[in-house]
């Protein structure tokens, strides 16, 4: 199968086990870490390259890749390395955990609320209902 199937791209990219990046959100930035990286010009060597070769070389990409640095900084969770981010890494970081919540199915989150609320009265000595 071939990249350009759009739907499987698609369908294969929400379904990433890596949630710190969307394939053709960040498209643009998997574009230039290619480059950056591998010295492919994804432009000129897409239509020819299988879908699992581009996998097999979106999973190797390192840090210093624009899409490295992304991924990087959505990633950190350190509150040490948090209070040093610059202005613009916050504003990265946050955007995609509020994109990334606004993800979460409704009745996950209505169950993950419960439970927290249960944990809550169980610590200040109440019954659970």
């Amino acid at each position: 199968m071939q990249l350009w199937n759009l739907s499987s791209a698609r369908m294969k990219s929400r379904g990433s086990s890596d949630p710190y990046y969307d394939l053709l959100e960040d498209f643009d930035l998997v574009v230039a870490s290619f480059q950056t990286q591998y010295g492919i010009r994804l432009s000129r060597e897409l239509k020819d390259m299988k879908w699992n070769e581009f996998c097999m070389l979106l999973s190797g990409m390192q840090p210093e890749t624009p899409l490295g640095r992304i991924v990087s900084i959505r990633a950190e969770d350190d509150k040490e390395v948090l209070k040093h981010f610059s202005k613009e890494q916050k504003r990265i970081r946050s955007e995609w955990r509020n994109k990334r919540a606004r993800m979460v199915p409704v009745n996950d989150r209505d169950t993950f609320l419960e439970q927290m609320k249960q944990a809550f009265i169980k610590m200040a000595g109440g019954v659970e209902q």
